[in-house]
This record gives structure tokens, sequence and C-alpha cells, in this order.
């Protein structure tokens, strides 16, 4: 989802872009990576891949989120540390933070505090990562692999299969589904009071590009976001009301609902000079269009 948005981005021609689908390259092949970029000679790499899924995936496959996650990060750097690229980005997750913490979450906060059990595993992976850009940076300054940690984003390209997607795209599934069936409620897992931080993926790709045009005064490590989180309930109610829903909504409070808030700090990011273009019910709109074109048919 992210590079694709990234790939629809109008200044994207601005610049010669390698994207391969994970068809035509495996970043779990450290000797697959080495040799692609030893071919190309990028000027820049940026990870953007990985292994994502919802509560549910995370709890199911744990080895699969922490395996493949770690595997793809520690290559992809590694592999570009090797061929003497010195300027990365890398994405890393607002996963990587204590959880249960209700102030926003700063970047010196990494590794201080226990990780959300739910998507540990994930979480790891990344928490590596971006360590080893820093300690190659630490050994030798001619390098400079930087790490944007986004907030949990939605968009075009999401997936919206109940076993496989996050809260966003499942809540308009489960909203359209009751609404094409005629269905009065639509179920909640928790109380719904669980505040979540949702930036819509396009978003997100127009940060990227200008960390690629202003890469120098980038932060090494940076949160992106919208500086503001909803309730799960208040996502809820937006979607009925993008979809014209009327019914209303019941709680399964035996349902697991990971941390109670996830709100990262966009202090940097608003010294950087960059902030989102989106609103929720705007970014809700066209997600659902894309799902409506590309999942109804």
């Amino acid at each position: 989802m992210v590079g694709r948005n990234f790939l629809d981005h109008p200044d994207r021609d601005e610049f010669d872009v390698l994207a391969p689908r994970s068809s035509e390259l495996d970043l779990r092949d450290f000797d697959a990576v080495q040799a692609y970029l030893k071919k190309h000679q990028p000027d820049m790499v940026i990870h953007a891949a990985g292994k994502v899924g919802g509560i549910q995936a995370n709890m199911r496959e744990p080895v699969g989120f922490l395996m493949d996650n770690l595997d793809m990060g520690r290559n992809i750097v590694w592999a570009s540390c090797q061929a003497g690229i010195n300027r990365l980005i890398n994405l890393g997750s607002s996963c990587m933070y204590p959880r249960n913490q209700s102030e926003p979450l700063r970047e010196e906060m990494v590794l201080k505090g226990e990780l959300e059990p739910t998507n540990e595993g994930y979480a790891l992976a990344k928490v590596v990562t971006a360590r080893l850009c820093e300690y190659i940076v630490r050994e030798n300054e001619n390098y400079q692999y930087k790490t944007l940690i986004p907030c949990n984003i939605y968009g075009r390209y999401d997936k919206f299969d109940p076993a496989h997607s996050h809260l966003v795209p499942a809540i308009i599934h489960k909203v359209f589904q009751a609404k094409h069936d005629g269905r009065q409620t639509v179920e909640i897992w928790g109380n719904g009071t669980a505040r979540r931080e949702f930036m819509y993926a396009s978003d997100l790709a127009d940060a990227m590009i200008r960390a690629i045009k202003a890469f120098d005064s980038l932060p090494s490590m940076m949160n992106i976001g919208l500086g503001h989180d909803y309730t799960i309930n208040e996502y809820y109610q937006a979607v009925a009301d993008v979809l014209g829903y009327k019914g209303g909504f019941t709680h399964d409070l035996s349902k697991p609902v990971g941390v109670v808030r996830k709100l990262v700090s966009t202090e940097r990011q608003q010294a950087w000079g960059w902030k989102v273009s989106h609103d929720l019910r705007e970014g809700i709109a066209e997600t659902y269009s894309y799902y409506l074109k590309e999942h109804q048919q």
C-alpha cells in the first residue's frame, strides 16, 4: 500500500524509480537483494516493504511477522551499505513504541518500555531495522540512513479481507456488508473507547516525497502523523456517515482491543515543516471509492 501510493504521487515522475514487486525481488533473500543493488546502483533506497496485518493476523502468525520483516529489513539495509549506497529512508511503525502510553509518543521513547503483545513480533523486527540504520551511521558518518515512523495508515490498495485488514478498511467492509444486507447493527470489538491515529496513505506518500527532496534536513528518526487521534467508536461513526449507513452498533467486550491509545508526537514533523492534507472523512470517502471499484465489481 505504501509503495503504490508513493508511485501514484504527482511528483513521483521527478525521479527514476525502481519498484520491484516481491515476485521480482524477494527481500528475504540476501544474495538476491545484493545482486539487485549491485546491478542497478540506485542513489537512494526507500524500504517500504513488509508483511503487515491487523490484530487477528499478528496474533495468528507471530513467527511470520517477526521473521519476514526482520529478514526484509536487515537484508535491504545491510545490502545497501555493502553496495556503498549512502542515503536510505527506512519506514518504521508506531508499534515500535511502548504500550499503554497516554501521552504522545516521542521518537526517543523507542525501547523505553514493554511492547504491545498482540503485534510484538512485527514491532521487534521494525525496532531492529531502525537500530541497524542508526548503528551504520554511528560507525560511518558518510552514510545517512534515516527512519520515518508513520502512525497507522489506510487508503487505496489497502487490504479489506477481515482476516488480514487493519481497523479502517475492516470497518469499511463491515459497514458496507451491513448496509448491503439490511442489518440493523454492526459489532465493534471492545467498548470502542480505545483511541487510534490513522493517516490516509497518500499523505504518507507526500511526506516521503518531501523526505527525498529535503533529505539533508530530515531528522535521523521522525514520526509522521496527524497529531490527533479518534476513538474506535468515532471511526465507526465516520464510516457510517460516509457510507450512509443508518443502523446502530453493538460492542463485544470479550474481544481484544490492543493498546488503549497510540498517538505519535508530531513536534519534529512540525519543525520540519510538513502536515497532512486529508481529514478523516475525505480519506474514508476516497478509500471507499477504491473499495467499491476494486472489491465490489
